[in-house]
């Protein structure tokens, strides 16, 4: 009988062991992504220019940076948390943004959406072709995109995170408006301000909807 118990012991602390081992390595790794585990405040404010631009790759890849060589930015900054809020999306991204310019954002959409993240695209219809554009991007990549109709502007510059967390401001999805222009963003989970964005992106999608006009 002491016998077994001591071999049942042994057993419980090996167990025991690997667990910690296990569990310390699945730490390690998700450290590397220093992106969408990142804990979030229930409001944050993000204000640009950034003075260097955020390496996306080390924000958002599960195994972080591979390029010795990086001439992005691993430190955190206004771009970096952006990327982590994007990239955090398990359920849907909405996004209501006049012009789309900036490929490491366009990118992560896609990237969401190869994960199975339901992303749905606004934008200016005077914006769909400029120079830069990412929308056929999002198009190719199978990114349901509506666009305005209207010699007005589509100017809104807002994001939604799984319903939940809404991103706001004066940020335009470009490189100008990451390191040259005073830009701001407001993030937020307070649902008494995220449900009117909520009702303005719907409305929104259902009056841009090309099967309505």
């Amino acid at each position: 009988m002491s016998t077994f118990i001591l071999r049942s012991g042994v057993l419980i602390l090996s167990f025991g062991i690997a667990s910690e081992i296990v569990y310390q390595i699945y730490k390690k790794v998700k450290s590397r992504n220093n992106g969408n585990r990142r804990k979030f405040p229930k409001t944050e404010v993000l204000f640009f220019p950034d003075e260097t631009v955020a390496c996306k790759a080390y924000f958002t890849d599960d195994y972080g940076c591979k390029n010795s060589n990086c001439r992005f930015s691993h430190e955190e900054n206004s771009l970096s948390k952006l990327f982590t809020y994007l990239i955090s999306a398990r359920i849907s991204i909405d996004v209501c943004v006049f012009v789309i310019t900036c490929s490491d954002l366009a990118d992560l959409l896609v990237k969401s959406h190869k994960k199975g993240v339901v992303v749905r695209v606004v934008t200016d219809n005077e914006q769909v072709d400029v120079p830069g554009s990412q929308i056929w991007k999002l198009r190719k990549a199978g990114i349901p995109v509506r666009i305005d109709n209207s010699s007005f502007f589509m100017h809104h510059k807002f994001a939604i995170i799984d319903q939940e967390h809404l991103i706001n401001g004066s940020f335009n999805w470009t490189q100008k408006a990451i390191t040259g222009n005073q830009e701001n963003i407001l993030i937020t989970n307070n649902e008494d301000i995220v449900l009117p964005f909520i009702s303005e992106f719907e409305k929104l999608w259902l009056k841009f909807d090309p099967n309505q006009n």
